[in-house]
């Protein structure tokens, strides 16, 4: 079991949960895991447009030692590291589906811009839960 730098206190669940989503791409970051199985660094790179290659290696760091992103190093020349997600890691992505939906839902009550790229961004991909 992996531990984790952020152990609390918290007040209830949610912030716990808030604690280790928190940031603009570990929720993306899941979702494209999710949605692409395991993922070198620079394919994570190319799925969420924006990112910064500090602020996605940051990110990644934290959910390895959160146990949500499983790290793979080969050993090979030129090294080769692959990124995937853990069962905690899965059953965190299956707990933001409902986000997800009520984030979907938003976009379109406000008309809000919607980005739209090659593959399915997080509001389009669909979760089976349970």
């Amino acid at each position: 079991m992996a531990t984790s730098a952020r152990q609390g206190p918290y007040f209830c669940g949610i912030d716990a949960a808030m604690d280790v989503v928190a940031g603009k791409w570990k929720s993306l970051i899941l979702w494209e895991l999710h949605h692409h199985g395991t993922r070198r660094f620079s394919e994570l790179r190319r799925g969420l447009p924006g990112v910064s290659e500090k602020m996605l290696v940051q990110h990644l760091r934290e959910m390895e030692e959160d146990g949500l992103v499983d790290r793979e190093v080969y050993p090979v020349v030129p090294p080769k590291v692959e990124y995937s997600l853990t069962e905690h890691g899965i059953s965190l992505n299956a707990a933001l589906a409902s986000l997800s939906a009520w984030g979907g839902e938003r976009i379109r009550r406000i008309g809000a811009e919607k980005i739209t790229l090659d593959e399915p961004t997080a509001v389009e991909v669909d979760v089976e839960v349970g």
